[in-house]
């Protein structure tokens, strides 16, 4: 799934950034999304990634300060965790770090749960270290795997490469319910949900910054914004994908050079939410809005001509609602 992401960068290469704007103003008439007050009221649910959930969150505050009567909830149960709910029927917008896959695609449409996925993000799967670490600068895609695959006995730093000190090594990492988990599985261990289970793991990756920040021994991996607004806090590890040591930077996530950890971030909304007035006007004004916001929570914006696209799947969506 996420290895195939670039391709949606080279979809309508020819349309303009101005799209984005046509395509984001033609808004239904109860809408209201950029709309201070207006009387828009009600709830809008959301759950999924943790990976995902500082865009949505940043989206929510700026919507909701122009309709404070509308409240947005946005959980972290994981992308896993979140399809559950979202499959059920149980949220309006499903916040994922991965594609939804076969099994809750079934689990959707036993419910009747029809939907439209958005892409709205790059992220960089991160792996860190804590700041003591003056050796770990660079690591292997096989090292990687040799640490983390399923049948790994691995607790030394020395273990990881003869020239690391010999010194505990504890790891930190992304919870099973969490499409962090599944696609640094896939990428590493060469199958999704494959790993070793002797770690601390969260779909919260607020509790894995404080583990690894805690812990001078500490490895592990998350989102990129979690770095970025922990950078104090944690050391960066550059991954070695078969082209040297590439370090996770808004151009090497862009461009796919920072391989095979670059990934996309998406948006679920359900069809039968399109009947809630505050939802649409939510999801309009993410689609205009949230580019703007992508890199001020830490993560990279889609290329604009690609997010025309998604800009427009999402006013067709509505359209055919």
């Amino acid at each position: 799934m996420g290895k195939n992401w670039r391709l949606l960068t080279v979809i309508a290469g020819l349309l303009a950034l101005s799209l984005v704007a046509a395509a984001c103003n033609n808004e239904d008439e109860g809408g209201g999304g950029d709309t201070t007050g207006g009387g828009l009221s009600g709830t809008v649910l959301g759950d999924g990634s943790s990976t995902v959930f500082p865009i949505t969150q940043a989206v929510a505050e700026e919507f909701t300060a122009a309709n404070p009567d509308v409240q947005v909830s946005v959980g972290i149960s994981g992308t896993g965790g979140g399809f559950e709910k979202f499959c059920a029927g149980e949220t309006d917008i499903q916040d994922a770090s991965r594609a939804i896959e076969p099994e809750e695609i079934d689990a959707c449409a036993q419910n009747g749960v029809q939907y439209v996925e958005l892409f709205v993000a790059l992220d960089g799967l991160s792996v860190m270290v804590n700041p003591a670490n003056d050796f770990a600068s660079c690591l292997t895609v096989e090292q990687l795997n040799e640490i983390w695959k399923p049948e790994s006995t691995i607790d030394n730093w020395s273990q990881v490469d003869p020239g690391f000190p010999d010194q505990p090594l504890t790891l930190y990492g992304a919870g099973t319910d969490s499409g962090t988990f599944d696609y640094f599985t896939d990428v590493i261990n060469g199958e999704e949900g494959v790993s070793r289970s002797d770690y601390t793991a969260s779909e919260d990756d607020n509790v894995l910054v404080q583990g690894i920040a805690g812990d001078e021994n500490a490895l592990g991996y998350f989102g990129y914004a979690y770095y970025v607004q922990n950078s104090d806090k944690l050391k960066l590890v550059a991954v070695d994908g078969g082209s040297g040591c590439v370090a996770p930077e808004p151009t090497t996530i862009n461009d796919g050079s920072y391989a095979p950890l670059s990934r996309p971030l998406f948006v679920y909304v359900k069809k039968g939410s399109l009947s809630k007035p505050e939802v649409v006007a939510f999801m309009d004004f993410y689609m205009k809005n949230s580019q703007a916001l992508v890199a001020d929570v830490g993560y990279v914006d889609v290329d604009p001509s690609a997010y025309a696209a998604e800009v427009q799947k999402w006013e067709d969506f509505k359209a055919a609602g």
